[in-house]
């Protein structure tokens, strides 16, 4: 079953996106922020992580860095409610397969996810 990690620090955001993959048949998982997700990462070790940009513990492209350090192979979506062209070239360098904008619109969300999933 492919692994799922929804990093988001909107309570909402992250149980409406659990509730909607794990329909789908995906194994999810769920963090708050930063330390909470590179947690999970060395832990569950996930297919594909859907990364917020902005977070208040840690932004989402220092917890890319991170996670980089440990896993340069992991599939990472970056997800924000802003255009921010300098986090987007960041991101890129980083090695991200894309880019979602909130608010989310369920079938662009699920035809992005499922075909890095079953890539």
């Amino acid at each position: 079953m492919a692994k799922l990690l929804i990093v988001d620090d909107e309570s909402d955001i992250r149980e409406f996106a659990r509730n909607f993959f794990k329909k789908r048949k995906i194994e999810v998982f769920v963090a708050s922020g930063g330390r909470q997700a590179l947690d999970l990462i060395a832990q569950e070790k996930p297919d594909l992580v859907m990364l917020d940009v902005r977070m208040e513990e840690m932004t989402g492209i220092e917890v890319l860095r991170e996670l980089r350090k440990i896993n340069q192979t992991i599939k990472v979506i970056m997800v924000s409610g802003v255009e921010d062209e300098e986090t987007i070239k960041e991101a890129k360098a980083l090695g991200v397969i894309g880019y979602i904008h909130k608010p989310f619109i369920l079938e662009e969300l699920e035809k992005i996810v499922l075909a890095q999933l079953n890539n």
